[in-house]
């Protein structure tokens, strides 16, 4: 690749201006009522594809938000890659936590502050600005294809659909995601694996209406101090989660592989204070990098019920809710633990209430192995772009849509991610790091020179 740096150089204001512009646009697929600005971004994104040189983009409907395709096709005997990403955001909430309002984003410090920053706006733009570049100079070295889907943050559920209907139009060799992060800038990094999902909701009721506390406290049922008992039932004084069979068919990790990880840069105390605790938490026999990459967990993600408004009012609740999420490792089946809780919850509540449990998405955990040429590919360009080899890693994170990719196309993935864990996504604050993007702007036609060359 010839002048990647000066072309990245020359343009740079202006990728940052053009993904400023995207991030204004609160695109929560999440809330109906932000159903016109999630079109608005889809749109946005089908012709900042077209203008940086891809052709046939169109926006192409589900039975939800459209996915945005485009190609650039040059020589069809040529490696295709099909490069994925997502359009769509978390909701901002809680507002009042941001020092910033989210869709007013603000450069500070080197870092663009805003939702959708790192997750997956500025990262999934990197390709789009690496696709101009390559097209403007005339070194795209073969296929590419676009697939920028407006619903990754509710669990892709029309995705599936649209893959199975257009395979043939999907035909690549390798798919390239931008949706997951490094280690850090000082010591690179390729994820290697993502855990699975089973997400759900929980509903617990009690008497037919809101009581009065001193009336009929102690004498019915408390929604909400029932639903805390069910819930802290779910692990033990070993933090293991109690579900019978939930840990049938976890991949137990050789310590050989442990001892491997063990090797990664990690400093306990200045993850402590970055997040402003005193210490860790997890199942007991595992460190904190292994917890969060190797083994499953469980976490309650909301809960809701009875009064919560300024003041008091003495109520018995009626219900009490709660949404619940299980992250999955290899083997572990999203439908199947789903099924687990399902029953181990109905079956631990008292007669004294109703349970209702609601499953809302899940998706499957997924390794890359990295001795196949895409990953080499991969690493290669890391080396090239930040003049250090890459170190393999697994993440907690999930992109149900990754094994899908495998099972209906055939197709591995590589995840070719330029965030950092500290960069906020879902939270409060979000922010992605300008030098960040201009690297993974710069990395990206790195591994498509290589891939082209490394395939055969």
């Amino acid at each position: 690749m010839k002048n990647v740096k000066e072309y990245i150089e020359e343009h740079k204001d202006r990728f940052i201006n053009e993904l400023i512009e995207l991030l204004k646009i609160p695109s929560i697929s999440a809330d109906s009522a932000y159903k016109k600005d999630t079109m608005e971004a889809a749109e946005a994104v089908r012709k900042t594809l077209e203008l940086a040189g891809a052709e046939n983009t169109e926006l192409c409907p589900t039975n939800g938000y459209p996915v945005v395709y485009g190609e650039k096709v040059i020589n069809p005997s040529l490696p295709t890659i099909l490069v994925y990403g997502h359009y769509d955001v978390q909701p901002a909430d809680p507002i009042e936590l941001w020092d910033s309002p989210p869709f007013e984003p603000v450069i500070k410090d080197g870092k663009i502050y805003a939702r959708g920053a790192a997750d997956d706006k500025g990262q999934m733009y990197m390709h789009v600005k690496a696709l101009e570049m390559m097209v403007k100079t005339n070194q795209l070295p073969c296929n590419v294809k676009f697939i920028i889907e407006g619903e990754e943050e509710v669990g892709s559920v029309n995705l599936g659909a649209f893959i199975k209907e257009n395979k043939d139009r999907l035909k690549a060799d390798i798919i390239l995601i931008s949706d997951t992060s490094m280690l850090s800038m000082e010591h690179p990094s390729i994820t290697t694996g993502l855990k699975g999902l089973s997400y759900l909701e929980v509903e617990v009721t009690g008497p037919n209406r809101d009581l009065h506390s001193g009336v009929y406290g102690g004498a019915v049922a408390n929604p909400i101090n029932i639903l805390s008992k069910m819930i802290a039932s779910l692990t033990d004084e070993n933090n293991r989660i109690t579900i019978p069979g939930f840990y049938d068919k976890v991949e137990e990790v050789s310590a050989e592989e442990r001892a491997e990880m063990a090797k990664t840069p990690f400093d306990l105390e200045d993850y402590k204070d970055h997040l402003k605790i005193k210490d860790i938490h997890g199942e007991k026999g595992y460190s904190t990098i292994e917890r969060t990459s190797i083994r499953p967990t469980l976490d309650v993600n909301g809960i809701w019920g009875g009064y919560i408004g300024e003041g008091a009012k003495t109520v018995l609740p009626s219900k009490a809710y709660a949404k619940i999420s299980m992250r999955l490792v290899p083997h572990q089946s999203s439908e199947e633990i789903t099924a687990l809780f399902k029953n181990h919850f109905e079956s631990i509540a008292p007669d004294s209430v109703k349970v209702v449990v609601k499953p809302h998405h899940g998706g499957e955990p997924y390794v890359t192995p990295i001795d196949i040429p895409a990953y080499q590919a991969a690493a290669k360009a890391i080396e090239t772009t930040f003049g250090k080899p890459s170190i393999p890693v697994r993440a907690g994170g999930s992109i149900p849509i990754v094994a899908l990719f495998e099972k209906e196309l055939g197709l591995k993935s590589i995840l070719l991610g330029f965030g950092l864990n500290s960069d906020a996504i879902h939270s409060p604050n979000e922010h992605y790091g300008i030098f960040n993007f201009l690297k993974g702007i710069e990395t990206i036609p790195y591994f498509f020179e290589n891939f082209s060359q490394l395939k055969d």
